[in-house]
This record gives structure tokens, C-alpha cells and sequence, in this order.
């Protein structure tokens, strides 16, 4: 069919861009960096700053392949054994192997965004100035200074943007559809574990504030409005050895602002520097039992491996489940199965179809394990 693509699991966002992009095409959700498969986007329900707009990737699916752990080969879809696909969309693999999948994507005139940036004082402003954005823009993401104290906690930029249309172009722009690559650049060696500190990410927070004042218009190319981090390999170093942890929360729309505040001021109380944390609104949630995305706000955090981080975000889980909130599997790495459970309802739902899909107990992984998606230590061969 016109506007969808069949491909196998491995084909990366980047692969889809590069065949697809030049004829017009562009995937229907994205995350913040091109190097996910369509496997890896369906497994963790990818989301992307147009959430609001077109929900996450799940949503885009037309029909996937799965090869069960039994040896079956099923083919499944919204309409065609909804219960395996909405369990494998967010299933983070534990339902089979995905093989391949028809998925719809989005018609586009140019390769290029116009982009509106928008400077906020604190969090309250973020949140009323995102809700007022989701009908006017595809794509809207805010960035946060994550240090922020008091009246200016959760100040930040917000950055608004639609896909350009080809009459909104310079004429000098003779290829609309695929724009100059971008330079890249390389962080050769890991940082000293004392570079990133809460002087420096107070420091780096007030640097990129100020550079970003209010403007409208502005032409972006999709890579440096999409992946920001693409272009910066082994960006991890900045972490040091110790390295990093991500964590994402997402809140319903009546507790989002107390929740998000909760997190805000124990971080910065704490003197946690997260080099990166991104807000987002989300709009309704698909049925996938283990999707991670639901309607209201989503704050993610980059945070540097200390020893004490891991009690710190151990507590936040519990004021996010008292909350109502969630946290995401792709990119949780300390949650235990009471909280998870709390997160997400439909866990006995999912352990009951895994049963008929995985009846020897093959597939398992730590994540799964942890959070009690399978016993601890695996379900004995049988």
C-alpha cells in the first residue's frame, strides 16, 4: 500500500531515512538517535517529540512477523491476534523474535523543520506552554536545566516544529530531500569522573540558557533536529569509567507537575548533574500492555554513576509509583518487580500469554527477571 514500508527487523530508523527520505518519506516516530531498529523501535514502543501528535511507534505498525520461542511463525497485527502484538509491542522481546514488519510512514516535502525556540522560567510555564503547542506543531521537546532551583525549577527551552514544506525553502536549497551531512566528531578518551560536577553542569546549564533566546522560523535539518548526540561518537566518555544511567519517568496529567517537581528538587538537592534532561508531552496511550508512554508529561535524565545514585532513584520509584506514574523499560536499570508491577497492571496478563507463546521458559533476560516479567533464574526447561 501507498506510504508503508515492509521490512525485515533489522533495518535501522537510519537505513529507512537514507532509502526512504529522497522519495519523500519519513518515519512516522523516531527517538533520539537513528541507530534503532525497527525490531528494537516495536520491542520498546519507541516514542518521539510528536507523541502528542501520533503516538508511539506501535501505533504506525500495520502487521508484523513474530517466531515464537514454540517454533510457531505468526503474523499479527491491531486486527489479526491482537493480543500477541499489542503484548509484543513494549514486550521488550519476550514474546519471540520480531522478523519483520509493515509499518506507515509519513509523507514529507523537505528534508528540513522550521523550528520556533522558546525560553521558559520554570516548570508550571513549560508545561502550560506545551500543552498550548499540541495543535499548532508535529514535534515539541523541551530541554531543562536540571539544576534549577526555586522559583526557576525546571526552566528550560522549548523547541516547536513542524516539517517544512517545500515553498518555505530558500530557493539556494537545490536538495530539499537530503540535506549536507553532518560533520562528525569524536570524544577520544573518557572524561575524569570529577569533570562532570554539579559546578560544571550549572555552568554548561546557564551557557546553553542564554544561547537560546526566543525565535521563530528557524530552518533545521532533521539530523541535527532528530539526533542531536548522533553526530558526537562515543559521547559517552563525557561520563568517565564510571559512566552513566538513564532515567525516565512518565506521569498522568493530574499528578505531573507535583511528580515531576518531586524528582526536580530531590536531584538537585542531591547535586545529581544530568548533562541531558528532556521533557515531553505525551497524548493518549496505545493498548500495548507494556507500552510506556501515557497521556500527560515524560522527563528523561542522563546522571553520571555515583555510589549512592542507585538508593536515590530506588526512592524516586516509589514517589513515582505514589504518583501514578511509570518508568520505561528501555532504559531502567534498577527497578524491582513490586514497583514495576505497580507501573504496570497488565503484568499477569503478560506472564499468562508468554506461557502459551514461551511454554519451556526460553526466553529470559536480566531486565525481565528483575522486574519479575519471568521468575528469577528462568522457568526450567521442561
Amino acid at each position: 500500500m501507498a506510504g508503508e514500508v515492509e521490512c525485515e527487523a533489522g533495518v535501522s530508523i537510519e537505513d529507512l531515512l537514507r532509502v526512504l527520505l529522497p522519495r519523500g518519506w519519513f518515519p512516522p516516530v523516531t527517538p533520539g538517535t537513528k541507530y534503532v531498529t525497527v525490531g528494537g523501535a516495536i520491542a520498546n514502543d519507541i516514542h518521539g517529540k510528536n507523541h502528542h501528535r501520533d503516538g508511539a511507534f506501535g501505533a504506525a505498525v500495520r502487521e508484523l512477523r513474530l517466531l515464537t520461542p514454540a517454533g510457531e511463525t505468526l503474523i499479527c497485527g491491531p486486527d489479526r491476534e491482537p493480543d500477541v502484538f499489542w503484548a509484543t509491542v513494549g514486550g521488550v522481546g519476550l514474546t519471540g523474535f520480531i522478523l519483520s514488519a509493515r509499518v506507515r510512514m509519513l509523507k514529507v516535502e523537505s528534508a528540513w523543520l522550521k523550528v520556533d525556540y522558546l525560553r521558559l522560567k520554570n516548570l508550571g510555564e513549560l508545561m502550560r506552554e506545551l500543552e498550548r503547542s499540541d495543535a499548532g506543531y508535529r514535534y515539541s521537546v523541551a530541554w531543562i536545566d536540571g539544576l534549577a532551583r526555586g522559583a526557576s525549577l525546571g526552566r528550560g527551552v522549548l523547541m516547536r516544529g513542524n516539517h517544512a514544506l517545500a515553498s518555505e525553502l530558500p530557493a539556494r536549497m537545490s536538495n530539499i530531500l537530503w540535506p549536507a551531512a553532518r560533520g562528525r566528531h569524536n570524544v577520544p578518551f573518557d572524561f575524569p569522573s570529577f569533570a562532570l560536577n554539579p559546578l560544571s553542569i550549572k555552568a554548561f546549564n546557564a551557557l546553553y540558557y542564554a544561547l537560546h533566546p526566543d525565535k521563530q522560523g528557524q530552518l533545521v535539518d532533521y539530523d541535527s533536529y532528530f539526533y542531536p548526540l548522533d553526530g558526537l561518537e562515543n559521547w559517552n566518555r563525557l561520563y568517565g569509567r564510571g559512566g552513566f544511567t538513564q532515567y525516565q519517568v512518565a506521569f498522568p496529567n493530574e499528578t505531573s507537575e507535583r511528580g515531576l517537581t518531586e524528582v526536580l528538587e530531590r536531584l538537585a538537592a542531591g547535586g545529581r548533574p544530568s548533562f541531558l534532561a528532556v521533557l515531553k508531552r505525551f497524548g493518549p496511550a496505545n493498548p500495548g500492555w507494556l507500552s510506556f508512554p501515557r497521556e500527560g508529561y515524560t522527563l528523561a535524565l542522563d546522571l553520571p554513576m555515583r555510589e549512592s545514585l542507585p538508593k536515590l532513584l530506588r526512592d524516586l520509584d516509589d514517589r513515582v509509583v505514589a504518583h501514578g506514574g511509570r518508568l520505561y523499560t528501555a532504559k531502567d536499570a534498577l527497578a524491582g518487580a513490586d514497583a514495576f508491577r505497580a507501573m504496570y497492571p497488565q503484568v499477569e496478563r503478560f506472564r499468562e500469554l508468554r506461557k502459551r507463546l514461551d511454554p519451556r521458559g526460553v526466553l529470559s533476560s536480566s531486565l525481565a527477571r528483575r522486574v519479575g516479567l519471568v521468575p528469577r533464574g528462568g522457568e526450567a526447561l521442561r
